[in-house]
């Protein structure tokens, strides 16, 4: 059973369009805060915390499928999983809903590869990457 997390954000005004609906960017930075949100869960640590200790995860793949529109004021949940976890890699699905109809509006997937400092790929932390093999 691989991990998962769920948040509800609000759509502010200022993700929305003239016409008041999402523009389609904004479903990446929600991705961007389910995934951070369910590494902290995992790991007891935040992300600023593992990049401050030189964990760098950086993402390299990512693909997005839009169903519905999500408007302003409406309030989303952001279901993120661990779908995969590897020694340089880890892989994370999403799936975007309303939260008060159900309404599917984006699923998403990203992968993320470890890099050391000279931004080349590298092993992640043998830590953290326990912590996440244990949890796919």
């Amino acid at each position: 059973m691989s991990a998962e997390h769920e948040l509800d954000l609000r759509v502010r005004y200022a993700e929305t369009d003239q016409m008041g609906v999402v523009y389609h960017t904004n479903y990446l930075v929600w991705c961007e805060i389910g995934r951070t949100e369910l590494i902290r869960a995992l790991s007891g640590t935040s992300y600023a915390t593992l990049e401050a200790e030189g964990v760098a995860l950086a993402v390299a793949e990512l693909s997005i499928r839009y169903h519905g529109a999500a408007r302003y004021d409406n309030l989303i949940r952001v279901r993120t999983t661990l779908a995969e976890a590897r020694s340089r890699s880890v892989t994370f699905d999403y799936l975007i809903s309303n939260a008060e109809t159900g309404e599917r509006l984006a699923s998403a997937r990203t992968v993320l590869v470890s890099l050391d400092p000279n931004g080349r790929p590298t092993r992640m932390p043998d830590g953290l990457r326990a912590q996440l093999e244990r949890a796919t």
